[in-house]
């Protein structure tokens, strides 16, 4: 792993924020408060877990209702200092008015969009590109958003198109690039765009390159975002647990559980569930069952399997919320097939997940590798230690 640091990060957070009116008439869009806290605080605190020891922030509407709020940093053990610009800048004209408060590398980042990014990966690529930047983007299969990006096999972005009027995009560029300072020296003349300027530039050079993420990304950019956002942030406890050889006990191997009275609970795992629900964790049980694919299971089966197991449950005073499983063979290629993590970025969209902060549970090297791909904290049931354990465990722990 690289160790050098980047110990510099630049927000940039002067618009007006017009897409968020009646609010920024009256205040700046970075302050906009997700579950009675100023969206930007969850930046800095983000900046932080990176191990970034500092903060430039570009201001221009109503800054001084910023400077205000955040002062020097210190109460957020950070340090924060401001370049100030006219509210008609362009962010061009904002990031070279302050160029030399800039270091030589720093992560650039936009004011009103989060995603729990795998920072130290985003750095490690940087590096190994010998990068002129080096961005965070979304895969956006699912479409969350217009792309914006189109990317090779190698992360080398061959189109970056902000207006997204470039047919078969696939990928959005969401706010967190690492800059090399001396690309800089490229912008001329006043009143231009960054991207469209110094992007299109490192593009056209081969020397601008993308750390793509699954995680969804969470913005207060406009209305229609802030309820996802929201609900990202209120960030209920969530864990995932596999379910053959986790919570019940697994059939002989190549074989399947393919009918309700095979389904036997482990000693414990009732009671842990139960445990869970009681420290309001969300449960959700994620399993691979390849028998649908092989024809020793049908989905209808598969779902009376799945109601026994809640109706015990309820029984004793426990519940699931959700189950995800997989249906395919292990050679058909699918994304939510254990080890992949597909299932995790499922529930990630239906609930407004951060994976980073959830936990998943379960008793086989596929389960902890598609726990650690999602950024989830992982634990292993053995024979030693078993569900209940490691439940009483975290509960203590908390």
């Amino acid at each position: 792993m690289n160790s050098q640091r980047i110990n510099q990060a630049v927000i940039l957070a002067g618009g007006l924020g017009t897409r968020l009116k009646p609010y920024t008439d009256e205040n700046p869009k970075p302050m906009y408060p997700i579950n009675e806290k100023a969206f930007l605080v969850y930046l800095i605190e983000q900046v932080h877990k990176f191990g970034i020891d500092n903060i430039l922030l570009l201001l221009g509407y109503m800054s001084d209702k910023i400077t205000d709020m955040l002062g020097d940093g210190k109460e957020y053990n950070i340090g924060i200092s401001y370049d100030i610009t006219p509210v008609e800048f362009q962010t061009g004209d904002r990031i070279v008015h302050a160029k030399d408060k800039l270091e030589q590398c720093f992560l650039l980042m936009y004011c009103d969009n989060y995603c729990p990014i795998d920072y130290l990966r985003l750095k490690e690529d940087f590096y190994k590109n010998n990068a002129w930047i080096q961005i965070s983007a979304y895969e956006n299969k699912d479409d969350y958003t217009k792309s914006n990006l189109s990317v090779d096999k190698n992360g080398r972005v061959l189109v970056y198109d902000k207006k997204r009027t470039v047919p078969n995009l696939q990928g959005v560029d969401i706010g967190y690039a690492i800059i090399q300072k001396s690309i800089l020296d490229m912008i001329s003349t006043r009143g231009q765009n960054f991207e469209n300027v110094v992007y299109a530039y490192a593009v056209a050079k081969n020397k601008m390159f993308a750390t793509m993420t699954k995680h969804r990304y969470y913005s207060i950019g406009s209305w229609e975002r802030i309820e996802l956002t929201k609900r990202f942030f209120y960030n209920k406890k969530t864990v995932f647990l596999d379910r053959d050889g986790t919570i019940n006990k697994k059939a002989p191997k190549a074989c399947y559980i393919e009918e309700p009275e095979q389904f036997v609970w482990l000693d414990g795992a009732k009671e842990a569930i139960r445990l869970l629900n009681e420290n309001d964790y969300r449960v959700i049980v994620i399993t691979n069952q390849p028998g649908i694919a092989r024809g020793n299971l049908s989905e209808e089966t598969l779902q009376t399997i799945h109601e026994k197991m809640e109706k015990e449950l309820l029984a004793t005073g426990a519940h699931i919320d959700k189950i995800y499983y997989c249906p395919h063979d292990w050679d058909e290629g699918c994304e939510c097939r254990k080890p992949k993590p597909g299932m995790l970025y499922q529930a990630q969209k239906e609930y407004s997940l951060n994976l980073t902060k959830c936990i998943l549970i379960g008793d086989d090297d596929r389960d902890i590798e598609a726990g650690n791909a999602a950024g989830c904290r992982t634990y292993k049931v053995t024979e030693e230690r078993n569900l209940l354990q490691i439940v009483k465990d975290m509960v203590e722990e908390k």
